[in-house]
């Protein structure tokens, strides 16, 4: 056998291997690395909301005293079999916000159910009926007419405009941005292959196969194990080089921006849901005096209208929420003490604003006014007294 017999028969046995190659699975571990801009600037904010809210407690009041109503447990304590009272609340108004409108139905086993979807039919002057209301995958037969539901709507229009259209450009942009980082840290090869094979159509596609699949190993793997025989070399071009571009920093920038967006159109000062510390106390008296309250007192009516009769109302039943406040009653005790002390608010007034019940203590009906208020009459008077 001659040399250049040996030869042909190395590089028929190479051609084999590598013929074999382009079949092979790689090993691998892959790593999922989607960023998500939308979801986390809205979550961040509605979950801010949803966890305010989740902290209310609902009291049918009667001349300033707790009375028991059937709704009270639903409300504060089990309002289905599923929930607790919190989470109830929190997807209520996750619903709420994100979908600018939310259905509480109640079911033949008193559970208070949010609604997935529903058809809304409106009438001018009887009740309107919701059908095809569907829980968790399971569409009611019935249909619930307005009075017998919990209905409300958000009516934040410029928050769905911004949902629908102006995460678009940020999503190109957020995008974009990925995909220079990544360039800037690609890793650049060259895949060099020994034959003797003619590359023919059928060669080039199957060899354009290997290649591929070793790239999308590299690319998506942890960690990747790649078979190395005779005659196939891979080399590194663009190993150990710096990027040169956009930085991950930039990056959480524009994330941050995107959650200012949404919190400025739903009313949250963004140095809250952001933790900026430095304007906290004005940031929270903004945050619930332009947008907790509101909103509580937009829940506070519908389910007045919707949990007390006229007739209970005429009688003096109230529903209030309570436990929804920027401070607690420890933190508002020096302004309570003024207003006492000042003769502006009796005791009934001031428990009443600290979300006490009403006592029968007779001294909570006295208004007092401490001696160094007075009139500048008398201030003159006591001067010439003297």
């Amino acid at each position: 056998m001659g040399v250049l017999d040996l030869i042909t028969k190395q590089r028929t046995r190479i051609n084999e291997e590598l013929k074999d190659l382009f079949d092979l699975d790689f090993i691998g571990l892959d790593v999922d690395e989607r960023l998500y801009i939308k979801n986390s600037a809205i979550e961040t904010n509605v979950g801010f909301m949803a966890r305010t809210i989740s902290t209310a407690d609902f009291r049918f009041m009667k001349d300033g005293k707790r009375v028991k109503h059937d709704f009270e447990y639903l409300l504060n304590v089990r309002p289905n079999k599923n929930q607790s009272a919190a989470e109830f609340w929190k997807d209520f108004i996750h619903t709420l916000l994100t979908e600018n409108e939310v259905l509480v139905i109640l079911s033949d086993d008193n559970d208070l159910l949010i609604a997935d979807n529903f058809e809304r039919m409106e009438y001018a002057v009887y009740n309107d009926i919701f059908r095809n209301v569907t829980v968790k995958g399971y569409t009611f037969q019935r249909e619930f007419q307005m009075d017998e539901v919990i209905y409300m709507t958000y009516n934040n229009k410029k928050f769905t405009k911004f949902l629908d259209g102006m995460f678009k450009d940020y999503a190109e942009l957020f995008s974009r941005m990925i995909e220079m980082k990544m360039y800037d840290n690609q890793i650049r090869a060259l895949a060099e292959i020994e034959t003797t094979q003619s590359l023919d159509e059928k060669n080039r596609e199957r060899l354009n196969k290997f290649i591929q699949r070793l790239y999308q190993n590299f690319k998506k793997s942890a960690f990747a194990i790649a078979p190395k025989i005779k005659g196939f070399n891979y080399e590194e071009i663009t190993k150990g080089q710096t990027a040169k571009t956009q930085s991950v920093e930039e990056l959480e920038r524009l994330k941050k921006d995107a959650t200012k967006h949404v919190a400025n159109i739903l009313g949250i000062p963004a140095a809250l849901v952001l933790g900026e510390l430095s304007e906290y106390e004005t940031a929270v008296k903004a945050y619930y005096r332009q947008t907790i309250f509101p909103l509580i007192e937009q829940i506070k009516d519908e389910l007045t209208a919707k949990l007390i009769t006229k007739r209970e109302y005429e009688q003096g039943l109230r529903l209030n929420i309570y436990g929804v406040q920027e401070k607690t009653p420890l933190e508002m005790a020096q302004n309570a003490d003024k207003l006492r002390a000042s003769g502006v608010a009796n005791g009934h007034e001031i428990r009443e604003m600290l979300g006490l019940e009403y006592s029968d203590d007779p001294i909570h009906d006295k208004f007092f006014i401490t001696k160094n208020y007075m009139t500048s009459d008398e201030a003159i008077k006591g001067g010439d007294d003297d």
